[in-house]
């Protein structure tokens, strides 16, 4: 059965965590389809929080690596959503 998941991340700490959270991105970046970046819509001010939603594409086990990783950054949070098809 094919899966679409669907992780949310939210990172509380932008400034310095960013880099670690775009390594890992990078890292898995043939698992992800979609990439969407929301923030503060504030002209004035850079948010020092930030949420990114990813569509994943591809394996299973990739999803779950990339996961774990990001999961391992103190400092974020995690979610996931997973939609079975056929």
């Amino acid at each position: 059965m094919k899966e679409t998941w669907v992780l949310g991340i939210n990172i509380t700490d932008r400034v310095s965590k960013v880099a670690l959270v775009q390594n890992v991105l990078a890292k898995f970046g043939c698992s992800v389809r979609t990439r969407l970046g929301l923030h503060n819509p504030d002209p004035g001010a850079c948010p020092g929080c930030g949420l990114i939603l990813l569509e994943l594409y591809g394996d299973i086990q990739e999803f779950i690596k990339l996961e774990n990783e990001l999961l391992k950054i103190e400092g974020i949070e995690v979610k996931k959503m997973v939609f079975k098809q056929g």
